[in-house]
């Protein structure tokens, strides 16, 4: 059966029942509590103090902190500390995958997002709402025909459109603040792929921009850290080849550099992709660590300690 997507009939968001609001999302406060006197010296106790000091040497010396987040980090209220960790000039690169924007540019319309999937599944209406689809696939369109990248396109959006609730985007934030904010896709993953106005070819030329923007914030690792968030495929996958190339252009670089896997579940790639292989031939400067927990706990834990070493 031959099907055309320009003929999928979509919704209002105004229809859909979500369950996540931005009323219910973690703020940051003035003085953050430290929770690293409370840790013991035993096993991930002493690995997690030691991610955090690497993240604050790393920042001193004015080495990047790259941030790979997936999508369920926006859905568990996450982005104002992001943000926050942006504005204190902590976070220097923030790469995500595809249902990230989709997420975050729902929070800066509507002030909520993640639509019940189960419920909307059997008769077509999953996905097909169409503020999003429009919205994320304008932005994306339009950027692209400017020679900006996916993350750029979508935060100039929201940013230049002032949608009611832009200051808790991650990508508008980015763009104000010009920090590099990339989006890698793979297509038919994200929902705005159903809408009648994606572009394959724009968005392709978007988020190849981004792999090579990603590639060379990689490039420049050596003395920094990266953290991968809740992304349990395509930035694993996306970062290990950035760095392969890096290497392959560079005669090496980098190889001294510090990475951690955030994740409720260990699983294989972000394992060997980010933790492991990665961090193999650096020698004593490199180091892999996974921790494994609840993204709306451990974060938070995180943003604390970190705020706490450097400021």
């Amino acid at each position: 059966m031959r099907l055309h997507f320009s003929q999928v009939q979509t919704r209002p968001l105004a229809e859909r029942a979500n369950k996540v609001r931005l009323a219910d999302f973690a703020v940051p406060t003035e003085a953050a509590p430290d929770p690293l006197p409370l840790l013991p010296n035993i096993l991930v106790g002493r690995d997690f103090p030691a991610f955090v000091q690497a993240v604050a040497d790393a920042r001193r010396a004015g080495r990047p902190f790259v941030l790979m987040i997936g999508g369920h980090v926006i859905k568990t209220g996450l982005s104002l500390l992001i943000i926050d960790l942006m504005r204190r000039g902590l976070v220097t690169h923030l790469a995500a995958n595809g249902s990230v924007s989709i997420h975050d540019f729902e929070i800066a319309l509507i002030g909520e997002t993640s639509e019940d999937v189960e419920a909307n599944l059997p008769d077509g209406r999953f996905g097909n709402w169409e503020e999003t689809g429009a919205g994320v696939n304008t932005a994306v369109n339009a950027g692209a025909a400017e020679g900006l990248g996916y993350g750029a396109a979508v935060g100039r959006y929201i940013a230049e459109n002032d949608l009611p609730h832009a200051d808790a985007s991650v990508f508008a934030q980015a763009w104000r603040l010009g920090i590099p904010a990339t989006v890698h896709v793979a297509f038919g993953n994200d929902i705005i792929h159903q809408h009648p106005a994606w572009d394959a070819g724009a968005m392709g030329a978007a988020t190849g921009r981004d792999f090579h923007l990603l590639t060379e914030t990689v490039a420049d690792l050596d003395g920094g850290a990266l953290m991968n968030l809740g992304s349990a495929v395509v930035l694993p996958e996306t970062f290990l080849k950035a760095l392969s190339v890096a290497r392959n252009l560079t005669g090496g670089k980098p190889q001294a550099f510090t990475n951690a896997v955030f994740d409720m579940v260990r699983q294989y790639r972000p394992l060997v992709n980010v933790a492991q292989r990665p961090t193999a031939s650096g020698g004593e400067g490199a180091r892999g660590y996974v921790f494994t927990g609840h993204h709306e706990i451990l974060f938070p834990l995180f943003y604390c300690a970190l705020r706490r070493a450097t400021d």
